[in-house]
């Protein structure tokens, strides 16, 4: 059998269903171990990728075969928060007013900044030097969508940078998980409050 579909019977071989299968238990096991991951860097102690695979209940070798080393584990723990991070700036800007999307944004830089901190921490200086230049350009953008949606209907002020922010928010990754907790939405509202543009008093003469 050609394992393509048939299209006389609408039957697909058994080799493909097999495959897709396959597949999306790769998936599955990828996603499992990469929360996993995420979770087990907050810990104190360096990261093991035997406790990585106790925790998503696989074998060590399946683990191996997503993710042959500890650094290619962490990087791409890193690269799956920012995307879902970059991710996060169209879809709230499709349901949420533009300032209300940058502040809902910024909530999400916090639970991010969490795992940049860790992962940095827990990489080769190399490696997280080489991390953090290809997230700025994709960072960046997702700011100014944000930005730019706030211009364009006046309640950011005209004169914000994707800079300015990424420079302000950068501080965030270096705080540890209670100064996070304590100062982080405050700090965030803040910046919100920076942002947002100045609209002339009612009652000025």
């Amino acid at each position: 059998m050609s394992g393509y579909p048939d299209e006389l019977s609408g039957h697909v071989s058994a080799s493909v269903k097999s495959g897709g299968t396959r597949r999306a238990d790769a998936q599955r096991n990828r996603e499992r171990i990469l929360q996993a991951a995420r979770d087990l860097v907050h810990q104190p102690g360096d990261l093991k990728l035997n406790a990585v695979a106790k925790a998503c209940g696989i074998g060590q070798g399946t683990l191996y075969r997503h993710f042959p080393t500890r650094e290619d584990l962490l990087a791409e723990v890193y690269r799956h928060e920012m995307d879902e991070l970059v991710a996060a700036a169209p879809r709230l800007l499709a349901t949420h007013q533009p300032l209300d999307a940058l502040a809902a944004w910024f909530d999400r830089v916090a639970a991010y900044a969490r795992v940049k901190r860790d992962v940095f921490a827990a990489v080769e200086a190399a490696t997280w030097r080489d991390l953090a230049a290809h997230s700025l350009g994709p960072i960046g953008e997702a700011v100014e969508l944000l930005l730019a949606a706030g211009r364009s209907t006046g309640s950011v002020r005209a004169d914000a940078e994707a800079r300015d922010v990424i420079v302000l928010i950068s501080w965030l990754s270096r705080l540890d998980d209670a100064e996070l907790d304590a100062r982080g939405p405050r700090l965030l509202s803040i910046l919100v409050d920076g942002l947002r543009a100045h609209r002339p008093d009612a009652n000025a003469p």
